[in-house]
Protein backbone atom coordinates (compact mmCIF):
# COMPACT_ATOMS: atom_id res chain seq x y z
CA UNK A 1 0.00 0.00 0.00
CA UNK A 2 1.42 3.37 -0.68
CA UNK A 3 1.87 6.17 1.24
CA UNK A 4 -0.69 7.82 -0.70
CA UNK A 5 -3.40 5.40 0.12
CA UNK A 6 -2.68 5.54 3.70
CA UNK A 7 -3.13 9.17 3.55
CA UNK A 8 -6.17 8.82 1.82
CA UNK A 9 -7.41 6.10 4.30
CA UNK A 10 -6.64 7.97 6.97
CA UNK A 11 -8.45 11.27 5.55
CA UNK A 12 -11.65 9.02 5.42
CA UNK A 13 -11.70 7.83 9.08
CA UNK A 14 -11.17 11.55 10.20
CA UNK A 15 -14.02 12.57 8.01
CA UNK A 16 -15.95 9.71 9.75
CA UNK A 17 -14.99 11.09 12.87
CA UNK A 18 -15.77 14.49 12.11
CA UNK A 19 -19.35 13.07 11.05
CA UNK A 20 -20.25 11.48 14.56
CA UNK A 21 -19.04 14.95 16.84
CA UNK A 22 -20.94 16.25 15.15
CA UNK A 23 -24.20 14.63 15.93
CA UNK A 24 -22.34 14.16 19.46
CA UNK A 25 -22.53 18.35 19.25
CA UNK A 26 -26.65 18.13 17.82
CA UNK A 27 -27.38 15.18 20.34
CA UNK A 28 -25.84 17.35 23.18
CA UNK A 29 -23.25 14.76 23.47
CA UNK A 30 -24.58 11.67 24.59
CA UNK A 31 -22.64 8.54 26.43
CA UNK A 32 -21.12 6.21 24.42
CA UNK A 33 -24.25 3.42 24.18
CA UNK A 34 -26.47 6.29 23.10
CA UNK A 35 -23.84 7.79 20.74
CA UNK A 36 -23.38 4.10 18.87
CA UNK A 37 -26.66 4.08 18.61
CA UNK A 38 -27.15 6.96 16.62
CA UNK A 39 -23.95 6.80 14.20
CA UNK A 40 -22.76 2.80 14.25
CA UNK A 41 -24.90 1.91 11.40
CA UNK A 42 -23.63 5.11 9.00
CA UNK A 43 -20.30 4.20 9.73
CA UNK A 44 -20.93 1.13 8.29
CA UNK A 45 -22.46 2.01 5.50
CA UNK A 46 -19.34 4.15 5.27
CA UNK A 47 -16.85 0.91 4.70
CA UNK A 48 -15.90 0.95 8.19
CA UNK A 49 -15.55 -2.22 9.65
CA UNK A 50 -17.21 -3.18 13.32
CA UNK A 51 -14.27 -2.63 15.58
CA UNK A 52 -13.07 0.52 13.14
CA UNK A 53 -16.48 2.08 13.77
CA UNK A 54 -16.40 1.40 17.66
CA UNK A 55 -12.69 3.28 17.93
CA UNK A 56 -14.27 5.96 15.86
CA UNK A 57 -17.31 6.89 18.18
CA UNK A 58 -14.97 6.14 21.27
CA UNK A 59 -12.40 8.73 20.36
CA UNK A 60 -14.96 11.30 19.32
CA UNK A 61 -16.53 10.86 22.97
CA UNK A 62 -13.22 10.73 24.22
CA UNK A 63 -12.73 14.23 22.69
CA UNK A 64 -15.68 15.86 24.13
CA UNK A 65 -14.69 14.29 27.59
CA UNK A 66 -11.21 16.16 27.16
CA UNK A 67 -12.91 19.14 26.43
CA UNK A 68 -15.34 18.89 29.48
CA UNK A 69 -12.14 18.30 31.42
CA UNK A 70 -10.18 21.34 30.73
CA UNK A 71 -13.38 23.73 30.76
CA UNK A 72 -13.81 22.53 34.32
CA UNK A 73 -10.05 22.77 35.44
CA UNK A 74 -10.66 26.46 33.61
CA UNK A 75 -7.98 25.70 31.19
CA UNK A 76 -10.20 27.33 28.20
CA UNK A 77 -10.68 30.48 30.59
CA UNK A 78 -13.33 31.69 32.55
CA UNK A 79 -17.08 31.46 31.40
CA UNK A 80 -18.19 33.88 28.82
CA UNK A 81 -14.37 34.32 27.32
CA UNK A 82 -13.56 34.11 23.97
CA UNK A 83 -11.63 31.07 23.57
CA UNK A 84 -14.12 29.29 25.59
CA UNK A 85 -17.42 30.36 23.64
CA UNK A 86 -15.21 29.38 20.67
CA UNK A 87 -14.81 26.10 22.08
CA UNK A 88 -18.11 25.29 23.27
CA UNK A 89 -20.32 26.49 19.98
CA UNK A 90 -19.04 24.14 17.40
CA UNK A 91 -18.24 20.39 17.38
CA UNK A 92 -15.24 19.49 17.81
CA UNK A 93 -13.10 19.21 14.39
CA UNK A 94 -10.35 16.36 13.82
CA UNK A 95 -7.65 17.17 11.06
CA UNK A 96 -7.26 14.99 8.03
CA UNK A 97 -4.41 13.68 9.32
CA UNK A 98 -5.12 13.13 13.31
CA UNK A 99 -4.19 9.94 14.71
CA UNK A 100 -5.97 6.33 14.34
CA UNK A 101 -6.22 4.44 17.18
CA UNK A 102 -6.18 0.06 16.83
CA UNK A 103 -6.37 -2.51 18.81
CA UNK A 104 -4.97 -5.82 18.56
CA UNK A 105 -8.20 -6.97 15.96
CA UNK A 106 -7.08 -4.38 13.79
CA UNK A 107 -3.33 -4.69 13.63
CA UNK A 108 -1.22 -7.39 14.67
CA UNK A 109 2.44 -7.33 14.76
CA UNK A 110 5.33 -10.03 13.86
CA UNK A 111 8.39 -9.15 15.96
CA UNK A 112 11.11 -11.05 14.39
CA UNK A 113 9.88 -10.02 10.85
CA UNK A 114 9.52 -6.72 11.77
CA UNK A 115 5.88 -6.11 10.15
CA UNK A 116 2.40 -5.35 10.84
CA UNK A 117 -0.90 -7.06 9.54
CA UNK A 118 -2.99 -4.09 9.92
CA UNK A 119 -7.29 -3.49 9.02
CA UNK A 120 -7.92 -0.19 6.40
CA UNK A 121 -10.94 0.57 4.31
CA UNK A 122 -9.61 -1.11 1.64
CA UNK A 123 -9.08 -4.43 3.45
CA UNK A 124 -6.38 -6.00 5.30
CA UNK A 125 -3.20 -5.34 4.32
CA UNK A 126 -0.14 -7.71 5.96
CA UNK A 127 3.66 -7.76 5.61
CA UNK A 128 4.27 -4.08 6.13
CA UNK A 129 7.28 -3.83 7.66
CA UNK A 130 8.23 -1.20 10.51
CA UNK A 131 11.49 0.64 11.50
CA UNK A 132 13.01 0.63 15.22
CA UNK A 133 15.96 0.21 17.61
CA UNK A 134 16.68 -2.87 19.19
CA UNK A 135 16.12 -1.95 22.32
CA UNK A 136 12.54 -0.37 21.53
CA UNK A 137 11.82 -3.76 19.80
CA UNK A 138 12.83 -5.65 22.94
CA UNK A 139 10.47 -3.24 24.99
CA UNK A 140 7.78 -3.39 22.46
CA UNK A 141 7.75 -7.26 22.60
CA UNK A 142 8.29 -7.67 26.11
CA UNK A 143 6.03 -4.50 27.38
CA UNK A 144 3.77 -3.33 25.20
CA UNK A 145 0.03 -2.95 25.89
CA UNK A 146 -3.45 -1.81 24.70
CA UNK A 147 -3.89 0.30 21.59
CA UNK A 148 -1.37 1.46 19.02
CA UNK A 149 -2.01 5.13 17.14
CA UNK A 150 -1.52 5.32 13.70
CA UNK A 151 0.06 9.10 12.54
CA UNK A 152 0.78 10.63 9.62
CA UNK A 153 3.70 13.49 9.70
CA UNK A 154 4.52 15.03 6.33
CA UNK A 155 4.39 11.74 4.23
CA UNK A 156 5.82 9.02 6.67
CA UNK A 157 3.49 7.13 9.02
CA UNK A 158 4.51 6.40 12.65
CA UNK A 159 3.43 3.71 14.40
CA UNK A 160 2.89 4.70 18.50
CA UNK A 161 2.31 1.97 20.76
CA UNK A 162 2.21 2.44 24.54
CA UNK A 163 4.58 0.44 26.55
CA UNK A 164 4.14 -0.11 30.33
CA UNK A 165 7.63 -0.62 32.10
CA UNK A 166 7.25 -2.19 35.81
CA UNK A 167 9.04 0.38 37.55
CA UNK A 168 11.95 0.18 40.27
CA UNK A 169 10.95 0.59 44.13
CA UNK A 170 10.92 4.04 45.42
CA UNK A 171 13.62 4.49 48.11
CA UNK A 172 14.18 6.49 51.14
CA UNK A 173 15.94 9.48 50.09
CA UNK A 174 19.08 10.91 51.54
CA UNK A 175 18.12 14.81 50.58
CA UNK A 176 16.64 16.31 48.11
CA UNK A 177 17.90 18.00 44.47
CA UNK A 178 15.85 21.44 43.80
CA UNK A 179 15.42 22.23 40.40
CA UNK A 180 14.35 25.42 39.58
CA UNK A 181 13.64 26.05 35.59
CA UNK A 182 13.72 29.44 33.87
CA UNK A 183 13.84 30.87 30.42
CA UNK A 184 17.40 32.24 30.41
CA UNK A 185 18.67 28.85 32.02
CA UNK A 186 16.28 26.07 31.61
CA UNK A 187 16.96 24.20 34.66
CA UNK A 188 19.17 24.70 37.43
CA UNK A 189 19.86 22.35 40.26
CA UNK A 190 21.20 22.39 43.79
CA UNK A 191 23.77 20.07 42.91
CA UNK A 192 25.34 22.89 40.57
CA UNK A 193 24.66 21.53 37.26
CA UNK A 194 23.67 24.32 34.71
CA UNK A 195 21.42 23.90 31.73
CA UNK A 196 22.14 27.28 29.81
CA UNK A 197 18.91 28.14 27.51
CA UNK A 198 21.07 30.35 25.31
CA UNK A 199 21.28 27.55 22.43
CA UNK A 200 17.62 26.76 22.47
CA UNK A 201 16.06 30.41 22.61
CA UNK A 202 18.68 31.12 19.56
CA UNK A 203 17.17 28.08 17.71
CA UNK A 204 13.54 29.14 18.24
CA UNK A 205 14.50 32.96 17.64
CA UNK A 206 15.97 31.80 14.10
CA UNK A 207 13.12 29.48 13.26
CA UNK A 208 10.21 31.92 14.44
CA UNK A 209 12.29 34.41 12.03
CA UNK A 210 12.51 32.53 8.96
CA UNK A 211 8.38 31.16 9.71
CA UNK A 212 7.62 34.53 9.46
CA UNK A 213 9.50 35.14 6.57
CA UNK A 214 8.43 32.65 4.65
CA UNK A 215 4.38 33.22 5.67
CA UNK A 216 5.01 36.90 4.39
CA UNK A 217 6.40 35.79 1.28
CA UNK A 218 3.21 32.98 0.66
CA UNK A 219 4.32 31.21 -2.42
CA UNK A 220 3.70 27.64 -3.02
CA UNK A 221 7.66 27.51 -2.64
CA UNK A 222 7.06 28.92 0.76
CA UNK A 223 4.39 26.68 1.99
CA UNK A 224 6.47 23.67 1.10
CA UNK A 225 9.56 25.03 3.11
CA UNK A 226 7.50 26.05 5.96
CA UNK A 227 5.70 21.84 6.01
CA UNK A 228 8.91 20.68 5.73
CA UNK A 229 10.26 22.48 8.41
CA UNK A 230 7.25 21.77 10.98
CA UNK A 231 8.10 20.18 13.97
CA UNK A 232 11.69 20.60 13.91
CA UNK A 233 11.77 23.49 16.51
CA UNK A 234 9.70 21.08 18.53
CA UNK A 235 12.09 18.37 17.95
CA UNK A 236 14.92 19.83 19.15
CA UNK A 237 13.16 21.02 22.32
CA UNK A 238 12.41 17.96 23.42
CA UNK A 239 15.55 16.68 22.85
CA UNK A 240 16.79 18.90 24.96
CA UNK A 241 14.58 18.53 27.63
CA UNK A 242 15.52 14.15 27.62
CA UNK A 243 19.21 15.34 27.85
CA UNK A 244 18.81 17.50 30.74
CA UNK A 245 15.86 15.36 32.56
CA UNK A 246 18.35 12.31 31.86
CA UNK A 247 21.38 13.99 33.52
CA UNK A 248 19.78 15.20 36.74
CA UNK A 249 17.86 11.58 37.24
CA UNK A 250 21.62 10.30 37.10
CA UNK A 251 22.50 12.72 39.71
CA UNK A 252 19.67 11.97 41.58
CA UNK A 253 20.40 7.97 41.42
CA UNK A 254 23.86 8.43 41.96
CA UNK A 255 23.57 10.27 45.37
CA UNK A 256 20.36 8.12 46.26
CA UNK A 257 18.46 11.70 46.80
CA UNK A 258 15.07 12.99 46.11
CA UNK A 259 13.88 15.52 43.42
CA UNK A 260 12.02 18.35 44.04
CA UNK A 261 10.16 20.62 41.07
CA UNK A 262 8.19 23.62 40.96
CA UNK A 263 4.48 23.20 40.70
CA UNK A 264 4.08 25.51 37.66
CA UNK A 265 0.80 24.66 37.03
CA UNK A 266 -0.81 27.93 35.78
CA UNK A 267 1.63 29.64 35.13
CA UNK A 268 0.79 30.85 31.85
CA UNK A 269 -2.78 32.18 32.98
CA UNK A 270 -1.04 33.89 36.21
CA UNK A 271 1.82 36.26 34.51
CA UNK A 272 1.12 39.15 32.77
CA UNK A 273 4.19 40.25 30.57
CA UNK A 274 4.40 42.84 27.70
CA UNK A 275 3.67 40.92 23.92
CA UNK A 276 7.24 40.42 23.37
CA UNK A 277 7.72 38.40 26.04
CA UNK A 278 4.93 36.45 25.72
CA UNK A 279 6.13 34.73 22.69
CA UNK A 280 9.28 33.27 24.78
CA UNK A 281 7.12 32.19 28.24
CA UNK A 282 4.81 30.34 25.33
CA UNK A 283 7.24 28.04 23.94
CA UNK A 284 8.98 27.65 26.89
CA UNK A 285 8.13 23.67 27.48
CA UNK A 286 8.17 23.49 31.41
CA UNK A 287 5.75 21.35 31.62
CA UNK A 288 7.57 18.74 29.01
CA UNK A 289 10.65 18.91 31.17
CA UNK A 290 8.72 18.22 33.90
CA UNK A 291 7.15 15.68 32.60
CA UNK A 292 10.09 13.60 31.27
CA UNK A 293 12.34 14.13 34.90
CA UNK A 294 9.04 12.73 36.54
CA UNK A 295 8.49 9.53 34.23
CA UNK A 296 12.75 8.73 34.02
CA UNK A 297 12.73 9.18 38.09
CA UNK A 298 9.76 6.50 38.27
CA UNK A 299 11.86 4.45 36.00
CA UNK A 300 14.76 5.04 38.26
CA UNK A 301 12.75 4.73 41.32
CA UNK A 302 13.87 8.16 42.63
CA UNK A 303 11.07 10.02 44.52
CA UNK A 304 9.66 12.96 42.87
CA UNK A 305 7.60 16.15 45.06
CA UNK A 306 6.96 19.42 43.47
CA UNK A 307 6.73 22.28 45.65
CA UNK A 308 4.89 26.16 45.59
CA UNK A 309 7.52 27.79 43.95
CA UNK A 310 6.11 31.28 45.81
CA UNK A 311 9.06 33.56 46.63
CA UNK A 312 11.63 30.91 45.95
CA UNK A 313 13.53 33.41 44.18
CA UNK A 314 12.95 36.04 46.35
CA UNK A 315 14.06 33.92 49.66
CA UNK A 316 17.63 33.90 50.96
CA UNK A 317 18.72 29.70 51.00
CA UNK A 318 20.92 31.09 53.89
CA UNK A 319 18.56 33.14 56.60
CA UNK A 320 15.27 32.78 55.26
CA UNK A 321 14.96 36.48 54.69
CA UNK A 322 12.29 37.05 51.91
CA UNK A 323 12.66 40.49 50.04
CA UNK A 324 11.76 41.74 46.59
CA UNK A 325 14.59 43.91 46.71
CA UNK A 326 16.71 40.42 46.89
CA UNK A 327 16.78 39.81 43.29
CA UNK A 328 18.69 42.62 41.69
CA UNK A 329 18.38 41.07 38.50
CA UNK A 330 17.83 37.60 36.30
CA UNK A 331 21.27 36.09 37.57
CA UNK A 332 22.42 37.77 40.59
CA UNK A 333 20.81 37.36 44.18
CA UNK A 334 22.03 39.85 47.35
CA UNK A 335 20.62 39.10 50.76
CA UNK A 336 19.38 42.61 52.19
CA UNK A 337 19.92 40.59 55.61
CA UNK A 338 23.01 38.62 55.18
CA UNK A 339 24.46 39.85 52.56
CA UNK A 340 24.91 36.52 50.63
CA UNK A 341 25.88 36.78 47.05
CA UNK A 342 24.39 34.03 44.99
CA UNK A 343 23.21 32.92 41.33
CA UNK A 344 19.42 33.89 41.60
CA UNK A 345 18.38 30.50 40.37
CA UNK A 346 21.05 28.73 42.17
CA UNK A 347 19.78 30.00 45.60
CA UNK A 348 15.99 29.43 44.55
CA UNK A 349 17.09 25.62 43.64
CA UNK A 350 18.45 25.59 47.37
CA UNK A 351 15.21 26.84 48.39
CA UNK A 352 13.00 24.40 46.25
CA UNK A 353 15.45 21.45 47.83
CA UNK A 354 15.00 22.53 51.23
CA UNK A 355 10.85 22.70 50.69
CA UNK A 356 11.17 19.52 48.56
CA UNK A 357 12.17 17.97 51.84
CA UNK A 358 9.62 19.11 53.97
CA UNK A 359 7.01 18.04 51.57
CA UNK A 360 8.70 14.35 52.14
CA UNK A 361 8.64 14.06 55.69
CA UNK A 362 4.98 15.62 56.11
CA UNK A 363 3.71 12.94 53.65
CA UNK A 364 5.41 9.72 55.18
CA UNK A 365 3.63 7.82 57.48
CA UNK A 366 3.91 8.18 61.71
CA UNK A 367 6.53 5.82 63.11
CA UNK A 368 6.05 6.94 66.64
CA UNK A 369 3.30 4.16 68.35
CA UNK A 370 0.07 3.77 68.87
CA UNK A 371 -1.21 5.13 72.22
CA UNK A 372 -2.39 1.75 74.55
Amino acid sequence: MTPAAWQADTIEENEAANRVSAVAFEQGVPREYELRRHTYAELKTRGLGAQAAQHTIKKVRDAYTTLKANIKAGNLGRPGSKRRRKAESKPIAFRPEAAQPYDDRCLSRQYDAQTVSIWTTAGRIRGVRFACSADSLKMLREHRQGESDLVERDGVFYLIATCEVPEEKSYEPDGFIGVDLGVVDIATTSTGYQAAGRDLNRHRKRHGDLRAKLQRKGTKSAKRLLRRRNRREQRHASDTNHVIAKTIVAEAERTSAGIALEDLGGVRQRVRLRKPQRVTLHSWAFAQLGGFIAYKARRAGVPVVHVDPAYTSQTCCECGHVDKKNRVDQALFICRNCGVVAHADRNASHNIARRGAVVWNAGRESRVPATP
